[in-house]
């Protein structure tokens, strides 16, 4: 019997199981190519079942309609090969088909019980634990992990991978202190492990260690950076750590050098490049023409309705190039989504479109309707997905409308939550003297 490196039983040469070992590992830390290693393959073995089902979870979880083409011929040639395939690999068919259809919940609990019934599979967490990711399901993002840990030991191959997503999933729990040991305990395994690296960074945002966390990710990247698909993204969250610091001039050059590196080819991509550049401007910085940038690349992935959190971000670029009709066509996207059927249509009726509304409103000037909009989506704005690191960007957004709107009492409240949380951050600081100017002199 043909098995991959950790012993899950595979219905295809012993070449091909290597080989698929070599691209999942390359997977496993997001470094280039797992999908070009797999087009290898399947060139010269085009029956190998997991390759094509592997290659359809990758272009499901880019949760991108530019890749449907790539998602769709993939899961018709793994369906093609169904009969031959074992009960994991028709598995792994069904949840990408499950994407596929809308159902992301499906599709995650699917692959969630392929690791429940072989838990050395690494893939099937990785892809697990992706599916919480876009659910915004933080409490699974730990416990999809745990559930296979105590069949783990020091040594196996992987088992650092498996830290580094056990790292993120206890820091989108609030508990820092494992997630930063197990985080540097992952790097200190693999230093390419962006992920792992990128679970530190994600402690030191939420706890305001922006000096430490931005020495951290500079320190770790001549590990997880080079040749890596996910760098953009590391790379964001040092620009974070600039802006929290005042300093703006390096974070709009990480855009430059690093954030905007890949062009923008895929959502993922586009979502960091919208979130860096709204906080610079909701701050009122001036960030020159880069919205130009990353506005065309949303104008192709709108109307699709695919996923409402890329929806919210490609509204960020359109208000910041002042395009009304990209702004109004994105509203009508979330609107059609809303009445759909899957997923994304509880996120973009619940979600995606009141903060596509209140962002739109904040372009306009309505500070207030901003507020009104965004207020109460921003508590159950974890249902259209993300990080904590992510969402904040609506409190953000809120702490400066209140302000821009001149409410007192709105002000107090929002930038009270800031320094709850990052008391040491000069924007907070920022925010709190502006909010503290809008009170009125007690009466004598």
């Amino acid at each position: 019997m043909t098995t991959d490196i950790r012993g899950n039983a595979l219905s295809c040469s012993d070449d091909a199981a290597r080989r698929l070992d070599a691209a999942m590992a390359k997977f496993h830390i997001y470094q280039a190519d797992p999908v070009a290693e797999i087009d290898a393959l399947l060139a010269e073995q085009p029956d190998c079942v997991m390759a094509h089902a592997f290659r359809a979870g990758i272009f499901a979880t880019t949760t991108d309609k530019t890749f449907d083409a790539e998602l769709q011929s993939s899961l018709a040639a793994a369906e093609a090969l169904a009969p031959r395939a074992n009960a994991r690999e028709g598995a792994y068919i069904a949840a990408a088909r499950r994407w596929a259809d809308g159902d992301l919940q499906a599709a995650t609990e699917t692959w969630a019980g392929i690791a429940i019934a072989h838990p050395t599979d690494l893939l099937a967490v990785q892809f697990a634990q992706l599916g919480d990711f876009f659910l915004g399901q933080s409490q699974m993002l730990r416990d999809r992990v745990a559930r296979v840990m105590p069949h783990w030991q020091r040594g196996m191959p992987g088992h650092g991978y498996l830290l580094g997503m056990h790292a993120f999933g206890l820091e989108e729990c609030a508990d820092f202190a494992g997630a930063e040991a197990a985080g540097r305990e992952a790097v200190a395994i693999d230093p390419r492990d962006g992920w792992a690296a990128h679970a530190v960074a994600h402690v030191m945002e939420m706890q305001g260690r922006a000096a430490e966390g931005a020495a951290f990710m500079q320190a770790t990247a001549p590990g997880w950076s080079p040749d890596s698909l996910f760098a953009f993204h590391n790379w964001w969250h040092v620009a974070l750590f600039c802006i929290d610091q005042g300093d703006i001039a390096g974070a709009l050059r990480l855009f430059d050098e690093r954030v905007s590196a890949g062009g923008f080819g895929q959502a993922l991509e586009a979502i960091d490049g919208s979130a860096l550049l709204w906080r610079l401007w909701v701050l009122g910085h001036d960030v020159g023409e880069r919205w130009s940038q990353v506005s065309p690349r949303w104008t192709d992935r709108i109307g699709h309705g695919v996923y409402a959190f890329n929806d919210v971000h490609a509204m960020m670029a359109f208000v910041g190039t002042g395009d009304r009709t990209a702004q109004l066509a994105v509203v009508e996207t979330l609107e059609r989504a809303a009445v759909g059927t899957g997923t994304n249509a509880m996120m973009s009726r619940d979600v995606g479109l009141p903060l596509a509304r209140g962002l739109m409103a904040f372009g306009q000037g309505d500070y207030a309707g901003a507020v009104r909009h965004i207020l109460p989506a921003r508590g159950i704005a974890n249902r259209f997905g993300g990080s904590h690191a992510q969402r904040d960007v609506l409190s953000w957004t809120l702490c400066e409308a209140a302000i821009r709107a001149g409410d007192a009492r709105m002000a107090d409240a929002m930038v009270a939550e800031r320094l709850a949380a990052k008391e040491g951050s000069p924007v907070a600081q920022g925010w709190a003297v502006r909010a503290r100017s809008l009170r009125r002199p007690l009466a004598a």
